[in-house]
């Protein structure tokens, strides 16, 4: 099984990399049977995230046919600032993210039984923008989610939405919990639980199946 996290110009660290040591982790305690790459649309390449410059490295490109998981970070920059000044703010990055090769190959994911997209932050929110996951059950940021409910999503305020083969969760920080999801779902509870135990970290929240009994009003 394959687990790809995508980089686009913009992304935001920390999306990227709490879910990459997570499944890393996860990886090591099957005994490398789930391979974790750093991914491009455009190929192997240096991608530049929007905090300060920092870079990493895409060891591939994107391929929508693997079975496992893509897992589409969100971006980081200012928050407001005129784009026709040249400010590239975090919705103008989502933006930017709609028209790459990503959103075809990420449409081919989803159209592919094998494969799972997950996302981190305002990775729902790209996804969303561009058209990808109208009427889907998800959610993103909590500064993001009016703009989520704009663009066809069906916002859940939960840490981490399951709607099948799509993932998403909430906050910067919620990369941890869904890899350990992602981790849990594929493998059982005693790997995530192994890789809890290890960074002495314990996952947030209840995760959101579109299961179960509606609860009353009260």
């Amino acid at each position: 099984m394959h687990a790809q996290i995508v980089l686009f110009d913009g992304f935001d660290p920390l999306d990227v990399i709490a879910p990459y040591e997570v499944l890393v982790a996860g990886s090591d305690y099957l005994g490398g049977e789930l391979d974790v790459e750093l991914v491009s649309a455009e190929g192997p390449r240096t991608v530049v995230s929007g905090s300060r410059g920092l870079a990493l490295q895409a060891t591939g490109g994107l391929d929508p046919a693997k079975p496992g998981y893509v897992v589409v970070p969100g971006a980081v920059g200012p928050l407001s600032g005129d784009p026709d000044e040249g400010v590239a703010t975090i919705p103008v990055l989502l933006a930017r993210f709609g028209e790459t090769k990503a959103v075809p190959l990420i449409q081919q994911a989803l159209d592919n039984p094998d494969a799972t997209v997950a996302t981190v932050c305002g990775g729902s929110l790209a996804l969303a923008m561009a058209g990808l996951i109208d009427g889907r059950n998800a959610n993103t940021h909590h500064l993001g989610v009016d703009v989520l409910e704009a663009t066809g999503a069906i916002p859940v305020s939960a840490r981490v939405v399951d709607d099948g083969d799509l993932i998403t969760a909430g906050g910067v920080t919620s990369g941890l919990d869904l890899a350990l999801y992602l981790l849990e779902r594929s493998y059982g509870p005693r790997i995530a639980l192994a890789v809890e135990a290890m960074f002495a970290y314990e996952r947030r929240g209840t995760v959101w199946t579109n299961s179960g009994r509606e609860p009353l009003a009260v």
